[in-house]
């Protein structure tokens, strides 16, 4: 596979804290950057994080078509043994498809995670082109970008314009899979989901607090923000209630 470079500003990043780690997970075409204020917030509680960039993500959407699910799951996996190295307490934090590994990794590794967190998190859609996802998947086409779907003008998403239609394809598929497995989460979940989303719909989060088996869960609704609400005007809001959350699983 041909080297390509990565964007200004979708690098990943990482900060050494506490025993107390935190994996952060963007979302499908987006980059570290749509996490960034998240993370530093987190890490500025003086917690360990690491923010991986997902392969194919933040250089080009022909480098992302031919990607994988698997390979974003693994690059996701890898950040958490990374964590498991030199942490006692592990969370997981996830922006839209982060969100859906965020549950797959609950449902593999519950027992070395105290909690998770997501926003927007996307475990289904209601797009009708969804139904042509395994035909489009034959195909390296690409269709309109899910990019930047911020209510705040002052603020713009690093992410591709386009969606390249095979990695979309092995997405929906791992999106699937996964939420047929919900019923074996049980670990501490916070989800965030706005009330106004043009990518994901809105009865994601709804779905996901009822067919988790967590006892310990709570949905928090962003009444002021679009999809990429940790870029919006309710990011203070989600990092002020994940250090919250953190803080209430750690002592």
């Amino acid at each position: 596979m041909p080297q390509v470079s990565v964007m200004k500003g979708a690098e990943p990043w990482a900060s050494e804290g506490d025993t107390t780690g935190v994996l952060f997970v963007h979302g499908f075409t987006g980059t570290p950057q749509s996490l960034r204020y998240w993370a530093e917030g987190v890490a500025a509680d003086g917690r360990t994080v690491i923010l991986p960039r997902l392969p194919g993500h933040g250089t080009t959407p022909d480098d992302m078509q031919r990607t994988t699910a698997a390979e974003w799951v693994a690059e996701a996996e890898m950040g958490l043994r990374g964590l498991q190295e030199r942490c006692d307490r592990i969370f997981i934090c996830g922006l839209s498809m982060g969100g859906t590994i965020t549950f797959d990794l609950a449902e593999r590794f519950g027992d070395v995670l105290s909690g998770v967190v997501t926003v927007n998190a996307s475990m289904f859609s209601k797009d009708p082109r969804v139904k042509l996802a395994p035909l489009l998947g034959k195909f390296p086409l690409k269709l309109k970008g899910i990019a930047s779907d911020i209510a705040d003008p002052g603020q713009e998403e690093l992410a591709y314009r386009v969606v390249p239609t095979k990695a979309a394809a092995s997405m929906l598929s791992y999106q699937a899979r996964i939420m047929s497995k919900l019923a074996e989460v049980r670990v501490p979940v916070l989800l965030f989901a706005s009330r106004n989303d043009h990518v994901v719909h809105t009865e994601n989060s709804p779905y996901l607090l009822e067919h988790i088996s967590s006892t310990d869960k709570e949905l928090v609704w962003l009444e002021k923000s679009y999809h990429v609400a940790t870029l919006d005007y309710d990011k203070d809001l989600i990092v002020e209630r994940t250090n919250r959350f953190i803080k209430e699983h750690t002592s």
